[in-house]
């Protein structure tokens, strides 16, 4: 067993420098942020000025507004001088894709501007230049820095901030060519331009890098802080899951993948992407930020060293006698016979000689593994690494008892902590126990927290953007349409996405999509093929139900 490596489950937020963006300062000793960003266009100044005021009011420290051109823009202007007109100061950030000179524009305008680095030089993504010479790549590598650096001088000018937000499926073609769609690639991509800026000695610098996959944007962002650590870069990061949905199902995916990296100390900022109004996102955000912050008053958690098949960045599940012949169980699943000889535990005990002996007696032994410490993850995992490197495969169930709290507060409580120990590879079961609930709710949540970590389906997935300025149709009714007409089809996964920005990149393993394309037009995909162009909205609905039949993925509804 190699030992070199040994790992600290206490909680801890990663050292980051701090970046101010107007009167927020982001990273350092400074509490997780949360943001919003709003749905309105950025040409009416009112309506944005409205909703940020929602925002605001629900607890957004920052919001970003999206800015397709120079003239939306230039607007942010006026949207900045009637908030500070009524007393709101709160800063505001600029969403640019694809065009240097609204992010020029932006600037001197507002407290920060993102980018993406995949549009931002780099043209969008036309998949027909799929192999470059070592030349044609470093070359490519100037063009970043002769781009990015007037910006840059624009926004130490204007104390402005910026954010270098990756996403999942907008790479560029000169990524793709030699990373793919992998998380590798998206690394590298936040990299190069990160490079340039320290080179130019810009350090007020956020990154994102996300996914509509909560295990593709965990992975991605813990190889993204290794790859910063071995280039002594200490940027905040901001968090979220893109495209996460509406209600509940939205809510699990943005705490399972969010919660599982602030459980691990990282993470300055965050966005709770829902399509539902922008203010409703805050108090979810508020929700996992807090219950985060519960985890330090844990009691001390026993380091372990990191097993060494164990792979930290993308672990697969452990190996057991369960875990070769089902899916991970949740509690209505258990028969009498599984519990009937099973050996209970507190993680916070930790493995005691006794009960490894107790356990490698006969590996075939239930382990229901219980924690009763306020950083149950962190006990959790210790216990875990403890049975890996003895060489334990007995199955083991995780049981959280949330007797007291609020359905809402519970949902969120068992996505962070079990969507982590989910996302670890180390459970074969999930046991939720509420005196509040009952079990066939239970047994809901339980279900969808395995949805969202894409370890067991049992139901229909809708991988749907918030909406912002650039949607072309009303995303909150479509969507909701479209889950009444297809919600019924266990195991699809249904992109919903305003506009090309994000589809049909942020839903590229969707199975079907649904894209605005212009105002009142429509574009189809199946998978990452257009199959339909610009077919009117009032139709869309209807023709996408058609094509999923045509592709022999349609069952009727059960009466």
């Amino acid at each position: 067993m190699n030992h070199s490596r040994i790992r600290n489950f206490n909680y801890n937020r990663r050292s980051t420098w701090p970046v101010r963006v107007g009167h927020v300062e982001i990273g350092g000793e400074n509490p997780i942020r949360l943001q919003s960003m709003t749905s309105t266009s950025t040409m009416d100044s009112e309506g944005s000025v409205a909703q940020i005021r929602r925002i605001v009011d629900a607890g957004g420290e920052i919001v970003r507004l999206t800015a397709q051109g120079v003239r939306e823009a230039e607007n942010l202007a006026d949207i900045s001088s009637r908030l500070r007109a009524g007393g709101i100061n709160t800063p505001l950030v600029a969403d640019i894709h694809f065009n240097p000179r609204a992010a020029f524009a932006a600037a001197s305008r507002v407290e920060k501007v993102r980018i993406n680095p995949g549009n931002f030089v780099d043209p969008g993504r036309v998949f027909k230049k799929i192999d470059y010479t070592d030349e044609e790549y470093a070359a490519e590598i100037v063009k970043i820095e002769e781009g990015l650096v007037p910006l840059l001088d624009i926004c130490r000018e204007h104390s402005t901030a910026l954010r270098i937000g990756v996403n999942h499926g907008s790479l560029s073609d000169r990524i793709m060519s030699r990373y793919g769609d992998t998380p590798a690639g998206m690394v590298e991509s936040a990299l190069e331009f990160l490079r340039v800026c320290l080179r130019h000695d810009f350090r007020d610098v956020v990154i994102s890098i996300k996914a509509s996959n909560v295990g593709v944007m965990v992975e991605t962002v813990r190889r993204l802080v290794a790859a910063m650590d071995a280039e002594d870069m200490h940027f905040p990061l901001h968090l979220g899951v893109t495209e996460a949905g509406d209600a509940e199902d939205g809510r699990i995916k943005s705490a399972v993948g969010i919660g599982s990296l602030l459980a691990d100390g990282i993470g300055d900022t965050i966005r709770v992407s829902l399509s539902e109004e922008p203010e409703f996102e805050i108090p979810v955000a508020r929700a996992i930020s807090g219950f985060i912050t519960g985890l330090a008053a844990g009691k001390e958690v026993k380091s372990q060293p990191v097993p060494e098949s164990y792979n930290e960045f993308s672990p697969l599940r452990r190996s057991s006698v369960w875990s070769t012949r089902q899916p991970v169980v949740v509690g209505l699943d258990m028969k009498p016979s599984d519990l009937a000889d099973a050996i209970t535990a507190l993680a916070e005990d930790g493995l005691s000689d006794g009960l490894r002996e107790e356990l490698a007696a006969d590996s075939s032994r239930l382990l229901i593994l219980d924690s009763k410490d306020e950083n149950a993850i962190g006990h959790i995992r210790s216990f875990m690494f403890a049975m890996m490197n003895s060489g334990l495969t007995n199955p083991v169930i995780i049981r959280r008892d949330y007797s007291g709290l609020s359905e809402d507060n519970l949902i969120i409580a068992a996505s962070i902590e079990l969507g982590s120990v989910l996302l670890a590879g180390f459970a074969d079961g999930l046991w939720i126990e509420s005196g509040d609930m009952s079990r066939e709710r239970l047994n809901e949540i339980s279900l969808a927290i395995l949805q969202a970590t894409r370890l067991r389906i049992s139901k229909t997935e809708f991988i749907s953007c918030p909406g912002c300025g650039r949607t072309l149709y009303d995303l909150q009714s479509t969507l909701r349409d479209i889950k009444a007409a297809t919600s019924h089809l266990k195991g699809l996964k249904i992109g919903v996405m305003g506009c090309i920005v994000n589809g049909p990149g942020e839903m590229a393993d969707a199975d079907y999509g649904y894209v605005g394309a212009a105002a009142g037009k429509i574009s189809l995909y199946k998978g990452k093929e257009c199959i339909e162009k610009n077919i009117p909205a009032a139709d869309a609905i209807e023709r996408l139900v058609a094509l999923i039949k045509e592709n022999g993925d349609w069952t009727d509804k059960e009466d």
